[in-house]
């Protein structure tokens, strides 16, 4: 039997919580999405009770984001007064101008280089993806522990359900990683308790939901499911993640096992 969602958002507070009694240094992987705007406030909830300020947020940019989940994000991080990092794979991006530029390997640094060995990838050149096997661990993966280990974080909060993706179904709320532990508050979520909650607390959302996009990825990758808004549409029966590239779905779990969320 499902759990009203007031018992939902009383167990995510009880994990951001027990998370910040157990880690002094944490940040929050913010991507602009339902899921981290609903983790973040949430977060934000628990931060203000406690009389502590909410962790940095880190933004992910791999090169080609929708401008209005930027913005989105940018405006939250404003009139909410969080500090924001945006963090990037600039050994990748110098070398690229739009999707499908070529990347040459041996005009990357030491770091992607051996990051790409763990591929198991020998080709010369790569064409500039971010949704891509290579692209996806280079413009996010690899962008995201560099700035865990910069920032010495050791507990980064994301916003994961158990029913959005395959490869999440076993994760737990307290996800040991190589160097940090990944903490995921919204597991026991389903879309439409996020929806639900957004609805009734009034929290904001990038208008790309109101225009028929349900997940959102990469610009280039990412195609609207239907003309209603996300939370109109037949959240039960049709996947989440319909508009989202394929190929990239199917071998999340790998994508996982190299670090991704």
């Amino acid at each position: 039997m499902s759990l009203p969602l007031e018992d939902k958002i009383r167990k995510s507070r009880e994990v951001i919580s027990d998370a910040f009694d157990k880690f002094d240094r944490t940040a929050i992987a913010f991507t602009g999405g339902k899921d981290s705007t609903l983790m973040l406030w949430i977060i934000r909830n628990v931060c203000q009770e406690k009389h502590i300020e909410v962790p940095e947020l880190m933004f992910i940019n791999e090169g080609y984001v929708f401008e209005e989940v930027k913005s989105f994000v940018e405006k939250i991080a404003e009139q909410w007064n969080l500090r924001l990092c945006e963090v990037k794979n600039n050994d990748v991006l110098k070398q690229v101008s739009k999707v499908g530029d070529p990347v040459y390997v041996d005009r990357l640094n030491e770091e992607n280089r051996q990051e790409l060995a763990k591929l198991g990838f020998k080709e010369k050149y790569f064409p500039f993806e971010p949704e891509s096997y290579v692209g996806n661990h280079l413009m996010k993966t690899v962008a995201m522990k560099k700035y865990i280990k910069e920032r010495g974080v050791q507990a980064l909060f994301t916003g994961i359900r158990w029913d959005e993706q395959e490869a999440r179904r076993d994760e737990t709320y307290f996800s040991p990683r190589e160097d940090h532990i990944r903490v995921h508050p919204i597991l026991h979520f389903r879309e439409r308790d996020v929806w639900k909650a957004i609805k009734k607390f009034n929290i904001p959302t990038p208008v790309l939901y109101a225009q028929g996009y349900r997940s959102l990825g990469a610009k280039g990758s990412t195609t609207k499911t239907s003309d209603k808004p996300a939370w109109e549409q037949d959240l039960e029966s049709t996947p989440e993640r319909a508009g989202r590239r394929q190929d990239k779905e199917n071998i999340m779990k790998r994508l996982r096992e190299l670090g991704y969320m």
